[in-house]
């Protein structure tokens, strides 16, 4: 009786689909982000001096602006951990005095200048061990609303 009863209270229940424990490959965070109704396009990553870097990209739009998936902690082509980072040409135009202000009020998202001056934000996530599609799925919507969206808000980008 108390199986059929535990069975009951579970069946219900959606099980998170497993990110495999040796992290992602680039075909399979693109696969994922044409899931999300995105176009991502391979690129290759200038800065791969850093041990476990991916050697290629992603870059896909979302609401008029660039996106970046850049992969990291990989092993033979499985990586553990993915960044999204997003930037805006602003000429060097943007107050520099401003992202002090964002980085101290925001928390999932830091943000940062370029060498022109031009302000990015990035965002840090982790694949392994123990993630899951259902969490990636979470942490792409916090960077999509709480970084970009609030972001571009908060400075009329």
């Amino acid at each position: 009786m108390a199986a059929a009863v535990s069975a009951a209270l579970f069946a219900g229940v959606a099980q998170a689909a497993p990110i495999p424990d040796t992290g992602l490959t680039l075909s399979e965070v693109a696969g994922w982000l044409q899931g999300q109704g995105y176009k991502p396009r391979e690129e290759p990553s200038t800065d791969t001096s850093a041990p476990g870097v991916a050697a290629s990209h992603l870059e896909f739009d979302y609401d008029g602006v660039k996106v970046g998936a850049y992969l990291f902690d990989c092993k033979e082509g499985r990586c553990g951990s993915l960044q999204f980072a997003t930037g805006w040409a602003t000429h060097g135009k943007f107050d520099t005095s401003q992202m002090n202000r964002w980085n101290r009020r925001k928390r999932w998202c830091r943000g940062y200048f370029d060498s022109e001056n031009d302000p990015w934000i990035e965002m840090d996530v982790d694949l392994t061990p123990g993630g899951s599609f259902e969490l990636l799925d979470d942490n792409f919507a916090t960077y999509r609303n709480a970084c970009i969206g609030q972001f571009r808000r908060m400075y009329d980008l």
